[in-house]
């Protein structure tokens, strides 16, 4: 239980997946404008991370490492994540089709966010069981909805400043993304 609150901290705010790796930025400043903008993306990376964790961990454990395959991981995780990108792309649509709207085209990046497979290769990489891996790609995902909610609230907030010329727009954003991942790095020592 130790190790696997220890890697569930560390995923989420030592090893941010976005202010400590720089993956999945793409998303992180499209989608960072309006707070539920921002969180419905989350908890849409949240559900394919999670799931594509699951998925990947028994791939590889039961197809892959038995038919000594393991080369061919990298291609099975890709398929893997672009088939529940899809999955959560149609539920979207069906149930929720304001937040599908809102997000739009950034929902079928998040197949080709490196967050989602840098999970996937990490979790092999450092040789998590099912249940490990399951739960680094759920920390994982939650630090990257807390970083993504967290740059919608700031960047509301920026909208009614007086900014300099120069600064408005991009630049300010991703000065901004900069000290958050200062402010991140504070957690460094905690695991």
């Amino acid at each position: 239980m130790k190790e696997l609150i220890i890697i569930a901290i560390g995923a989420a705010m030592v090893n941010n997946v976005v202010l400590s790796q720089f993956l999945g930025l793409c998303a992180f400043l499209g989608v960072s404008k309006k707070i539920d903008t921002a969180a419905g993306m989350g908890a849409a990376v949240i559900f394919v991370i999670t799931l594509s964790s699951l998925c990947t961990g028994l791939i590889y454990e039961f197809i892959l490492v038995p038919l000594n395959m393991t080369y061919l991981k990298t291609i099975a995780f890709i398929l893997v994540i672009a088939a529940l990108v899809q999955l959560v792309e149609m539920v979207l649509k069906k149930s929720i089709p304001a937040l599908y709207h809102a997000l739009g085209v950034y929902l079928p990046l998040i197949t080709t966010n490196c967050a989602v497979l840098g999970v996937a290769l990490t979790n092999v990489q450092n040789e998590y069981n099912i249940l490990e891996g399951v739960v680094c790609g759920f920390s994982t995902a939650l630090g990257f909805m807390i970083a993504i909610v967290l740059m919608a609230g700031l960047r509301e907030k920026m909208e009614y400043n007086d900014i300099p010329e120069s600064f408005q727009g991009m630049p300010i954003v991703l000065l901004t993304a900069g000290l958050m991942s200062i402010a991140f790095f504070g957690f460094s020592g905690l695991v």
